[in-house]
């Protein structure tokens, strides 16, 4: 066990890293430029941790445990998913913002796009503790740790980014508009490009697939 702890420990490190990934990073921010103050904001950043949370210990505790093996279409179509909705989550931020206000962000949005991240990762992190460590049982432990340590680094760039917002939303409106306008721009161009990548590059609608969990 004491061999074990170091290995257990580093979960909740890279679960917090693993919140700074470039998709995560950006899906996020389109969300919390709506947010008023930054305890709202961590909120989001805690239910997206749980969303993604809840699919890695599912995706990746039947990969561990059952021996489950995703084909490549399968694993390129979840990381498809992802870029869809940072599209769909731009086009919320250029075109739907001013209609429906930050009010119509429920709490089941968050954990509904941590879900789709954590398709997409999923099996990389299960791959990647069952290379490092054979025992089940300990493996889900690790999984656990990691979406813990997500939950805290999610929350953590969620209080960043609108800890400037939440100054602006009120007092000066053009500019927090026109930060809701960039977020959105660059969450849909992202989205296009992982899209268009994973299309094209990775041939998820060819007859040959190539895939890497990552």
């Amino acid at each position: 066990m004491a061999n074990i702890l170091p290995t257990l420990l580093l979960g909740i490190i890279l679960g917090m890293r693993h919140a700074t990934d470039a998709d995560h990073v950006v899906a996020v921010t389109t969300i919390v430029t709506r947010q008023r103050r930054v305890a709202d904001a961590m909120r989001i950043g805690a239910l997206w941790g749980v969303g993604h949370t809840v699919t890695i210990l599912l995706v990746g505790g039947a990969i561990i445990m059952l021996k489950v093996i995703i084909p490549p279409r399968l694993g390129l179509a979840m990381e498809f998913a992802v870029a869809i909705m940072l599209i769909g989550l731009g086009g919320y931020n250029l075109f739907g913002g001013q209609r429906l206000g930050a009010g119509a962000l429920s709490s089941i949005r968050p954990v509904l796009v941590g879900i789709v991240h954590g398709l997409a990762g999923s099996a990389a992190v299960a791959l990647l503790v069952l290379a490092t460590i054979p025992d089940p049982r300990w493996a889900a432990g690790y999984l656990l740790l990691f979406g813990g340590g997500t939950i805290v680094g999610m929350m953590a760039i969620t209080a960043a980014v609108a800890a400037p917002v939440s100054l602006t939303v009120s007092r000066f409106a053009t500019l927090n508009r026109s930060l809701q306008l960039v977020s959105g721009t660059l969450s849909v161009a992202f989205g296009v490009f992982l899209a268009t990548h994973i299309a094209l590059v990775d041939g998820l609608f060819t007859a040959y697939p190539r895939w890497t969990p990552h």
